[in-house]
């Protein structure tokens, strides 16, 4: 029998740890080649983590909630055969002490550099750093120059890479203030901030804290688009079509038609380099309710999909989402983000921001309600819409003509079949 040593593989483009969220193994199971160890989740997705081989489970390392870096060593196996030379492809592992000699002179001599000259950052980065009690010569700069940014402030509060961090001469103590811990009564229950529903903490956190955020809302008389809505469906169902028709497309083709008109709403924002990035492409984002909390899938390339097209892959996305099933690309590369909660969406809210998307729409209750029209008091079917912008690129009056765009298409929705043409 020999010992296999796997380390966690590669988790996709640019993620360099995960989440340990649940093991599926423990000490002692013996395990088929294939057979899943672990879920991680990433910033972008939870994924299974199969074993390479059949055998035994020696060890496995680091407990659900903690953070496992890409090729650290996740489970020690007992194998049949010789001991191969690498473990899990990965690489011959230094010698322990070889490795903790390097951690621990390379990032002192590092620091003992930046100390030795003057820090290059703003002042907002400098107050930032401040206020939480970071001490600018301890992280790398990622700017021109080696240029401390709002970015890298925030990766080193978020715990982020180790390159961003260059080493703490200072002690705990003075490093950022300890929060005192809450007591707890004896029917209380604490619950860990884990999974997803850590990852949401994160990315709500660094868009609230990089981004102003402000907000602007109208209603929308959608009367016309039920009716043109039910017509759709009525046609589709005769033609012996399965596909139902909700809103959600309806909205999608309205907000990328004023996308166009407003380009700029269609970007990210470019932290590092602070450019805002237009992008060429309406990859659109939808928040998706799920068990372990919100999820953002990206219908891509929304623009070239029919009504009915659009309908059905919200509808996929959504069941996915649901159940665990997003792929990476799935996740990721959105421009606009619309979130709604349907019949539950209340009148109005301020969403917050997809970073680094610049703007998101929240999508509210559609009901019956009194409204003025010629004059007379009628009965419409009405909904209102609510806008939430970056301030740092989006003016106050480019978010209300955005909205008024959308509109414009919803409450005279035949114009949505001219604006695909």
């Amino acid at each position: 029998m020999a010992t296999f040593e796997f380390k966690l593989p590669d988790l996709g483009e640019g993620v360099m740890e995960g989440e340990l969220v649940k093991w599926h193994v423990k000490s002692g199971d013996v395990v088929k080649e294939d057979q899943v160890l672990a879920e991680v989740m990433t910033d972008k997705a939870t994924v299974t983590v199969p074993s390479p081989k059949a055998g035994r489970v020696v060890q496995t390392h680091g407990k659900e909630g903690d953070m496992a870096k890409v090729h650290q060593l996740l489970v020690t196996l007992e194998i049949e055969g010789a001991a191969p030379a690498q473990a899990a492809g990965h690489g011959a592992p230094a010698p322990a002490a070889q490795a903790s000699t390097a951690a621990a002179s390379a990032p002192a001599a590092t620091a003992a550099q930046a100390q030795a000259t003057k820090v290059l950052a703003t002042p907002v980065t400098r107050r930032m750093a401040r206020e939480h009690g970071l001490d600018l010569a301890t992280i790398a700069g990622s700017g021109p120059q080696g240029r401390v940014t709002k970015a890298d402030v925030l990766a080193a509060l978020e715990g982020g890479d180790s390159k961003n961090v260059v080493a703490a001469p200072a002690p705990a103590a003075q490093a950022r203030p300890a929060v005192p811990a809450l007591s707890t009564g004896r029917s209380d229950e604490r619950i860990p901030l884990r999974g997803l529903r850590k990852k949401i903490a994160e990315k709500m956190v660094r868009s609230k804290f990089t981004m102003p955020h402000f907000a602007f809302v109208e209603e929308v008389d959608a009367t016309d688009l039920v009716a043109l809505r039910a017509r759709l469906n009525k046609q589709l169902a005769a033609a012996g079509d399965n596909t139902k028709l909700n809103y959600l497309p309806f909205i999608i083709k309205a907000t990328i038609a004023a996308l166009k008109k407003f380009p700029h709403l269609n970007a990210n924002f470019d932290e590092a380099s602070q450019e805002l990035v237009v992008r060429g492409e309406y990859n659109i984002g939808m928040a998706v309710a799920t068990p372990d909390g919100l999820t953002v899938a990206v219908v891509k390339n929304a623009d070239r999909l029919t009504l009915a097209e659009l309908a059905q892959e919200t509808a996929r996305l959504g069941v996915a989402a649901r159940e665990r099933k997003l792929k990476m690309e799935e996740l990721t590369g959105g421009t606009f983000t619309i979130t709604s909660l349907g019949q539950s969406g209340g009148l109005f809210a301020t969403p917050i921001i997809n970073h680094p998307e610049v703007g998101i729409m929240g999508v509210h209750k559609l009901k019956k309600r009194p409204a003025v029209v010629n004059d007379q008091v009628v009965v419409r079917d009405m909904m209102n819409l609510s806008l939430s912008c970056d301030h740092r690129v989006i003016d106050g009056s480019v978010a209300a003509d955005f909205v008024y765009e959308v509109i414009k298409y919803l409450e005279k929705p035949d114009l949505l079949f001219l604006a695909m043409a």
